[in-house]
């Protein structure tokens, strides 16, 4: 039974990897062609031809068409068939599924479920996006041999950070610190705060910590697989309460986790950060600090998802700090069932008289 959620938006690719050149992309099992067209909006397609099944992306650009490379068959950029050489009619089944796609502050977002229910309102957006005061940076794209529900788990989990990352995003300060978790509302959120403590490898380098600081780190994680990590210091003479964060040296790493199929996901990631907003090489420093806690990640998630496959002679247990990946997965077996059927209860007859 599929794990993937189709009715989402989702990251299809950064805005700067898509250009007038044929690209595919898998996105949940499905080969996309991504291409501009000439004004510059981004067209989206089934990447194979429906006569000899060829990739669309090997085939050639006509204007905003694209001309299949083995037979000739040409398609407008909403996926109509416009030529089928040798013959004058075009049959109706003579065409390409298209995506909707909408592409705001460089990123580009694709819709993979039922067009119908695609709402540009249900986009994710920060107010920290477009604010001068705070500096948005694209990093990279991690490619992770894992099923997308492990990569999403470990995004929030606040608990792991002092195992797998100690000389990076955490250290044995945090060990036995408290996890709160909150899993009303939208997003699933886990937090908790180190107070007068040794500042992690990131800030040492970045924020210039010489002294202990107070610390935190807040886990958001939107259904089906988006995160938002808001983690930061702030020098403990500064006494800054939990509504402050801004007052500190606050970055929020977002983790845009896109499912290629079951095995493997994409996580596309950026940083926002409320400090060195006009210093180029700062991004080239957080960058670097990012991409190797990020291969920590991927070394443990990798080797999780291979475990997993392996046959299972007992049951994995779970231990308190699962709670919130245990709500998530909860939450994305009701997507899934609700793709699965159709509800058509929307107008109870008289026969059933509800009292909750």
């Amino acid at each position: 039974m599929t794990t993937l959620v189709r009715n989402a938006w989702y990251v299809a690719a950064w805005s700067s990897e898509v250009d007038d050149t044929l690209r595919r992309f898998e996105i949940l099992g499905e080969p996309v062609l991504l291409y501009r067209r000439i004004d510059g909006s981004v067209a989206a397609l089934h990447d194979r031809c429906p006569h000899r099944q060829l990739p669309l992306s090997m085939g050639k650009r006509i204007g905003d068409r694209v001309q299949c490379g083995y037979h000739g068959l040409t398609f407008d950029s909403d996926g109509s068939c416009t030529r089928i050489p040798g013959q004058d009619k075009i049959p109706p089944s003579a065409c390409v599924a298209s995506f909707p796609i909408v592409e705001r502050h460089d990123i580009v977002w694709i819709w993979m479920g039922d067009k119908a229910r695609a709402d540009e309102a249900d986009i994710f957006y920060m107010p920290q996006m477009s604010d001068p005061a705070w500096h948005a940076h694209q990093g990279g794209a991690l490619h992770i041999a894992s099923n997308y529900l492990n990569v999403a788990e470990n995004l929030v989990d606040p608990a792991h950070v002092s195992f797998v990352h100690p000389t990076t995003l955490g250290n044995s300060a945090s060990e036995n610190v408290p996890v709160h978790v909150v899993t009303e509302g939208r997003a699933i959120t886990a937090w908790r705060w180190i107070r007068d403590a040794e500042p992690v490898g990131f800030f040492k380098a970045f924020g210039g910590f010489e002294g202990n600081v107070d610390r935190w780190h807040y886990y958001h994680l939107h259904l089906p697989s988006l995160a938002v990590i808001d983690f930061g210091s702030a020098a403990v003479e500064d006494r800054i309460a939990e509504d402050e964060r801004d007052r500190g040296n606050r970055v929020f790493a977002l983790h845009f986790m896109t499912p290629v199929d079951e095995n493997r996901t994409v996580d596309r990631w950026m940083h926002l950060r409320n400090t060195a907003v006009d210093d180029a090489e700062a991004s080239a420093r957080i960058d670097a600090l990012l991409q190797k806690a990020f291969a920590e990640d991927v070394a443990i998630l990798e080797a999780v998802h291979a475990e997993e496959r392996r046959p299972q002679h007992r049951r994995p247990i779970r231990i308190a700090i699962d709670r919130g990946p245990m709500v998530y997965r909860k939450r994305i077996g009701e997507l899934l069932e609700r793709e699965r059927t159709e509800d058509i209860s929307a107008e109870p007859t008289p026969a059933f008289v509800y009292h909750d």
